[in-house]
Order: structure tokens, then sequence, then C-alpha cells
């Protein structure tokens, strides 16, 4: 008897002590939203409610804009200022956007593919680079694609 008392106390203990190391190791880590952003000029809709999502999110967590195939459209430095219904317009909120850190990267090979170089790009936007892809969040990753 005495020894299931104590075995039941060390399991209590053990519980316990997991359960504060884990609280702490939440504290420390953020989760991370990645908005793939794939839709140029062609669907507003789209590129406007990604654009209004990394807003949002970017409030309580790191945020990373990605944008290839047509997405890399919206980012250029001569960019078309997409609007669609209610939205702010697309340049309007890569301003904000960029105002306030979110990260924007562009696919290197969809700016080729696109006839576009990095310096076509707008100010505030960078090439991707697969470390700092991966860097911009210390948590999971919440993946929305547009």
């Amino acid at each position: 008897m005495k020894s299931s008392s104590v075995r039941f106390a060390c399991c209590v203990v053990l519980g316990l002590l997991l359960t504060g190391t884990s609280d702490v190791r939440a504290a420390e880590t953020r989760d991370g939203v990645l908005i793939h952003v794939t839709h140029g000029p062609d669907d507003p809709h789209r590129v406007l409610m990604a654009l209004n999502m990394a807003r949002m999110m970017s409030s309580d967590h790191p945020v990373l804009l990605y944008f290839d195939i047509k997405g890399v459209e919206v980012v250029l430095k001569d960019a078309k200022d997409v609007t669609f219904a209610t939205f702010p317009s697309s340049k309007e909120q890569l301003a904000a956007l960029i105002e306030q850190g979110v990260t924007l990267m562009a696919c290197p090979g969809c700016l080729k593919a696109a006839g576009k170089t990095p310096a076509d790009l707008m100010p505030g936007v960078q090439v991707a680079e697969k470390d700092k892809f991966f860097s911009f969040t210390t948590g999971r990753l919440l993946v929305l694609d547009y």
C-alpha cells in the first residue's frame, strides 16, 4: 500500500513539474502565420483577402507573406493598385504591413519567370531566402493559401 502511495505522489509531482515547464516553453515561443499568395491582379478578392488576413493576424503573431506564381505581380514597384469591394487597396495594405514590420518575400524563380529582377520589387519586399523564410517565428506555423 505504501509503495503505491509513493508512486502516486511521484506521478503527481512529475505531472506538476511537466505542466509548469510546458507553460514556460509556450510563453517563450510564438506561433507564426505564413500567408502564401499565388494570385495577382487578375484575382483581386484573393489578393486583398490575403493582405487583410496578414493585417489581422500580425497584431498577435509573426506573419510572413510569401508571393509566388502570379502573386509576384502585386509586390512590384510598378504594380497595379488592386481594388475590390470594401477592402482597402493593395498598395494601401502593403504600405501598412511594411510599416508594421510584417515580412514580405517574393519567389526569386517566379520573379525571373515574370521577366523581373529583385530591383523591380517595391521597397520593403525581399527576395525569399531559405534561412530567412524559416526564422521568422519560433513556434508552429499556420499556413493560409490565397
